[in-house]
């Protein structure tokens, strides 16, 4: 096959009849009909060029999704009181949206409340009034819930970025930006076709897991996968809301991502078991060490977590005294040995004629996670979060 209109045809309706596509994907389907290498590449360039597709690193898989092409112009504020990078990311956006520029917070509130664009990207020091206090008052008014907030910040992140998820913020991008990741982002967000892009939920799905597992039972050389579960993620629920445990779900989502981002030579990838757990798998030892470097990075985190849901420390010199009521949470990663994964997917496989891949509840049970405490469903009206026999 050699007409490149007819190439990139092919890859719209294979992206659209998936809603999802990885980059291995593609070149599988593209050996299978035999596509020059270098012309699904240009078909590829072509295709996010004129918008009609788009891409991200979801997890650390190269994934592309396919674009509306309606003619409604969507609506982007810039709230960044830095003129030069207000600019940058104006610039870095494109020219397919219509955007207005804001530098200060105050004036930003009244705007977002009086024009509701569609999309706000925030930053957090702003004078007037602060990148937290605009995504709250957006997130929380039935009005304007529904507009998307992206935060981009140099701030800490290791308490800026819970909050910024606690207030409702869709994500968060730390300074500097790379620009290909904003774009990438705000457009996937206002346009990806079908149901509205969830960084949560749009992790490598049911497929990419099974893959994993069978390149696990497939390689010689060392290649890893594991287990990364927030434990005690049932009892807090149950205490704080289940908005409050979606909370914990989306900040680990963040940090790992962010921890894969700059693992590009281990191929790392992370998926979600739509539960309270994550699956990390990589050539040798790498999913063990984002494991252990986002526990840190969470362990830093929970003190804010629970000054979030009403616990103050007594001020005596003695770090975090929180009280015996307190849930707990911690991450916990376990590797999964190859004999594990061959036993218990031998058992999963005694009742299933077709292997293709594995449902959720048969992945749990090849990683050893029967013990479902908490459950994440998504309907019409978002993420929902029900709390199993665990959870009590």
């Amino acid at each position: 096959m050699n007409d490149l209109e007819e190439i990139k045809s092919e890859i719209i309706s294979m992206i659209n009849d998936r809603q999802q596509v990885t980059l291995a994907e593609l070149r599988d389907f593209a050996v299978a009909r035999k596509i020059e290498h270098a012309d699904l590449e240009k078909g590829l360039r072509e295709l996010e060029a004129s918008s009609a597709i788009a891409s991200r690193n979801s997890g650390g898989i190269p994934t592309y999704y396919l674009l509306q092409s309606d003619s409604l112009l969507r609506r982007i504020m810039i709230v960044e009181d830095d003129r030069n990078i207000s600019r940058l990311m104006a610039i870095t956006i494109g020219k397919e949206f219509d955007i207005s520029q804001i530098y200060d917070g105050k004036e930003a509130l009244q705007r977002i409340r009086s024009e509701k664009p569609d999309l706000v990207v925030l930053d957090l020091m702003l004078p007037g009034a602060d990148g937290l206090e605009i995504c709250n008052s957006i997130k929380t008014n039935p009005n304007l819930k529904d507009i998307t907030v992206i935060i981009v910040s140099a701030m800490d992140a290791t308490s800026n970025r819970f909050k910024g998820i606690k207030n409702g913020a869709d994500y968060y991008i730390k300074k500097p930006f790379e620009p290909a990741e904003l774009r990438s982002l705000v457009r996937i967000f206002l346009k990806k076709k079908g149901k509205k892009f969830d960084p949560l939920i749009d992790l490598p799905n049911e497929d990419k897991i099974s893959d994993a597992i069978e390149k696990v039972l497939e390689q010689k050389s060392d290649y890893e996968i594991g287990r990364l579960r927030v434990d005690g993620l049932a009892a807090f629920a149950s205490r704080f809301g289940n908005e409050s445990g979606i909370t914990i779900l989306r900040l680990v989502s963040q940090l790992l991502q962010d921890k894969v981002t700059v693992e590009k030579d281990s191929r790392v990838f992370v998926g979600f078991l739509n539960a309270d757990d994550f699956v990390i798998a990589g050539a040798g030892n790498a999913p063990s060490n984002i494991a252990k470097e986002v526990s840190a990075e969470f362990d830093a985190v929970e003190p804010f977590i629970y000054q979030s849901e009403g616990y103050k420390p007594i001020e005596l010199g003695i770090e975090d005294i929180y009280g015996a009521e307190k849930p707990t949470l911690r991450l916990k990663y376990s590797e999964i040995k190859k004999a594990s994964l061959i036993e218990r997917r031998a058992e999963v496989l005694k009742n299933k004629i077709d292997i293709g891949s594995y449902t959720y509840e048969e992945l749990r049970h090849i990683l050893g996670g029967d013990n479902l405490d908490i459950t994440i469903t998504r309907n019409q009206n978002g993420v929902r979060l029900s709390i199993g026999k665990g959870g009590a």
